[in-house]
């Protein structure tokens, strides 16, 4: 056996390693908070920001939606999206909130995903919106850039899923699953 073309596809797959997430199933998220821009809030048409941890998500059951700043990773998830908004769950002990890395746009565009955040807020107001200017949840989570991360977590902020990349039909029945077995 030659060991020089494993040797080979051992570095070229240790960067992949490298970026796995630290999210693991059964325990919970790193504590993380975002003070610069933060949480978005709706008041009356009025979207304002507050600083924001993820000590916040406790008390219900959430689908944590992690995107990088960019049209694709928003795409990406957003049949589960649908699914859910469908499913309307409810609001008092489930909540949808999406992180949206402002780090990891594509250069020049950091505005228009600020405005597409609020946008966003304004027309699913009973979500849970963080934009998080200089990326510490992706940092702190060791999420994939360019990318979406999809996370279940229980009321206590155990972890219950967790997939990065875009989720299949079967991904998708399985997060509602969870959702309806934990409410």
């Amino acid at each position: 056996m030659k060991l020089k073309p494993l040797l080979t596809l051992a570095v070229l797959f240790m960067p992949a390693l490298a970026m796995a997430t630290n999210l693991q199933v059964g325990s919970n998220a790193r504590s993380v908070s975002v003070k610069d821009h933060g949480e978005l809030i709706l008041n009356n048409d009025a979207i304002s920001y507050q600083a924001w941890s993820s000590g916040d998500m406790l008390g219900k059951v959430r689908v944590i939606q992690a995107i990088a700043g960019r049209s694709s990773s928003k795409e990406m998830n957003a049949p589960l999206m649908a699914a859910i908004t469908a499913a309307d769950f409810p609001k008092e002990s489930y909540q949808t909130t999406t992180v949206i890395n402002q780090d990891d746009a594509m250069w020049g565009t950091s505005s228009f995903v600020k405005s597409s955040a609020e946008d966003s807020k304004k027309e699913f107001p009973w979500s849970s919106m963080v934009l998080d200017k200089h990326g510490l949840v992706a940092n702190a989570w060791q999420l994939a850039e360019e990318s979406s991360a999809i996370i279940v977590q229980d009321k206590q902020g155990k972890i219950l899923y967790v997939k990065e990349g875009a989720l299949s039909e079967a991904d998708i029945q399985q997060v509602l699953s969870l959702v309806t077995d934990n409410i």
